[in-house]
């Protein structure tokens, strides 16, 4: 399991008594349409909070290529590097629209299992944002995450509508 955190997004707490506690959106982050949903509206929104901030979160499926472990760690390193290319450009452009520097955070596993233990390890998270699908099914997280397991988490679940356009959107956060 791989993990990395931006160290630019924490706040030091000096005395414990006016330290800025970051309120950061988590998104996860995954090749679907609705992703870039989450993420407009996430970015918005920890924009426009003080303290605000933004974890761009994925999980990518562990290799199962026993028979040549070479290979196997070969195919993990290029995973993991063409999915911190990806997230760094989408850091870039969330920087460049709402000024916040997002955290990355790569996990290697099952992307419920992943986010969730993700989400109890945290103390400074606002909300998971996830993105319903333009289609109208509820995506995997969506339904995992908005059913009988949201009563039990540390933070809200915000559900954007998969067919906001950009400018709606805009005009929410």
């Amino acid at each position: 399991m791989a993990v990395t955190h931006d160290e630019n997004n924490t706040e030091p707490d000096t005395d414990g008594k006016n330290a800025v506690r970051l309120r950061n959106f988590v998104v996860a982050v995954d090749d679907s349409e609705e992703t870039l949903i989450a993420v407009r509206f996430a970015s918005g929104r920890a924009g426009h909070i003080v303290g605000g901030g933004i974890i761009l979160f994925r999980a990518i499926a562990p290799v199962d290529f026993q028979h040549w472990m070479a290979v196997a760690e070969r195919m993990r390193e290029e995973a993991m590097d063409e999915t911190r290319a990806k997230l760094e450009d989408l850091a870039a452009k969330i920087y460049a629209y709402s000024g916040v520097k997002p955290e990355i955070v790569i996990r290697e596993g099952n992307p419920k299992e992943e986010l969730l233990a993700f989400i109890k390890e945290r103390t400074d998270l606002f909300a998971l944002v996830l993105a319903a699908s333009p289609g109208g099914e509820p995506g995997p997280l969506v339904d995992y995450f908005s059913g009988p397991l949201a009563a039990n988490l540390p933070c809200p679940v915000v559900i954007v509508p998969g067919k906001l356009k950009t400018d709606d959107i805009d005009r929410l956060v």
